[in-house]
């Protein structure tokens, strides 16, 4: 896979479509340890000047784990046909097995940003990132969505916002 420039000209996907409909996977870490997971909670912007990807990852994922450690994260939209695999990756963790082999996913290393992605992705973006902070309760201003989405008060989200630098479209 080639990585090119993100030019936002170019981009031609639906963000809604891409993360509620369609499902994506946010993947961090490098050719010798990385996790992914699927999310359709995010986002695609443009703040600060630049297009963005707001990817939200809670605390207890293991992919949170490599958000933390890594500059950079992809997003990949898989071909169609692998909702079974997308389901996978959101339920299972990279802790217990390999899901990557599992899902039947094929790792492949983009070592410009020491980043992953997969060969089955029909669109990956490569995200720097530029922001991250805790969801908490006192920053909520609607409460019930704190209340409904944090029954318990603990294992609250990350959220990242990503400078998308790069991209590789099938």
């Amino acid at each position: 896979m080639k990585l090119t420039p993100f030019n936002i000209t170019n981009f031609d996907e639906n963000p809604f479509e891409l993360l509620d409909k369609d499902w994506m996977l946010v993947t961090a870490g490098n050719k010798d340890h990385f996790n992914t997971m699927t999310v359709s909670w995010g986002g695609l912007g443009f703040i600060w000047g630049k297009p963005v990807f707001f990817a939200v990852v809670r605390h207890s994922r293991y992919t949170f784990e490599f958000m933390e450690k890594q500059t950079y994260f992809t997003c990949q939209a898989l071909e169609e046909g692998y909702r079974e695999a997308l389901t996978l990756c959101g339920t299972k963790s990279g802790r217990d097995i390999d899901k990557v082999s599992e899902a039947g996913l094929t790792p492949v290393f983009f070592p410009e940003v020491d980043g992953v992605s997969f060969k089955e992705a029909r669109l990956t973006l490569v995200c720097r990132k530029l922001f991250s902070q805790d969801m908490l309760e006192q920053n909520f201003i609607d409460q019930d969505l704190f209340t409904t989405n944090y029954p318990d008060r603990e294992d609250i989200h990350r959220l990242y916002v990503g400078a998308i630098e790069y991209h590789h479209v099938k």
